[in-house]
């Protein structure tokens, strides 16, 4: 694996920088697998919890539709985590077809030590940039990122 000992020096062509997004997408990737294993979530209930504790309390079809996923898999991943008594499903108060969405006590507690540990991985992670090059950083990732979903809803490279 490279470090910044690795690099060279003077300009990054764009493909170098790839690389390292490719790199960086690999190593939290398998941080954040290994997180919520250890809190025995997957990856997607995960991403539900945090869709909820985000956004708040929502119908079933709004949830798959901001996870992207199948009305039918947010159901099964729902079933779990009321299992688990981590989300509650409750009658749509207008609409007697729908089912609304929200986190449990138990929900909340959880994500919030997820946030805990979000939040202490940045602190180690930004330790000592300036608030200039954090900016920056943080606006060049946002472009990166449009242009990744731009690139994804085209049809991609």
């Amino acid at each position: 694996m490279k470090s910044l000992h690795d690099m060279p020096e003077g300009p990054v062509s764009a493909s170098v920088s790839l690389d390292r997004l490719f790199e960086l997408a690999e190593v939290l990737g398998e941080m954040m697998r290994r997180g919520v294993a250890e809190r025995g979530l997957t990856t997607a209930r995960a991403g539900v919890l945090w869709a909820l504790f985000h956004q708040g309390p929502m119908t079933q079809r709004v949830l798959a539709d901001r996870l992207g996923v199948t009305p039918r898999n947010v159901t099964g991943l729902l079933d779990a985590l009321q299992e688990d008594g981590l989300v509650v499903r409750e009658a749509h108060p207008t609409d007697r077809r729908a089912t609304v969405v929200s986190l449990s006590a138990a929900g909340r507690a959880l994500t919030a030590e997820l946030r805990g540990g979000r939040d202490g991985l940045a602190a180690v992670l930004f330790d000592g940039m300036s608030p200039g090059q954090l900016d920056a950083f943080t606006v060049s990732l946002g472009r990166v990122i449009e242009r990744l979903r731009g690139a994804g809803s085209a049809g991609g490279p």
